[in-house]
């Protein structure tokens, strides 16, 4: 699967319109489209927020690896 591919999906997983990720990571709705479609690819910095958007692997989103791994961040772990 590709990042094409694998964007989609998980938008749809997530069930979100194109609109709503565009708005989520600051960008406009024809860019989301363009990397469904293949046309386009995101760049490092937008392959992080989506990557904490969506809160999975830059090597998931990029199809490099199947495995759905959970980034989770430090900051949000509660102290116990």
């Amino acid at each position: 699967m590709n990042f094409a591919e694998r964007i989609k999906e998980l938008r749809k997983e997530k069930g979100i319109t194109q609109i709503d990720l565009a708005e989520a990571v600051g960008l406009s709705k024809g860019t989301v489209a363009m990397w469904e479609v293949d046309k386009r690819e995101a760049n490092f910095d937008t392959l992080n927020k989506l990557s904490d958007y969506f809160q999975v692997s830059i090597d998931y989103l990029l199809g490099r690896t199947n495995k759905t791994t959970k980034i989770i961040n430090p900051n949000t772990i509660a102290a116990h």
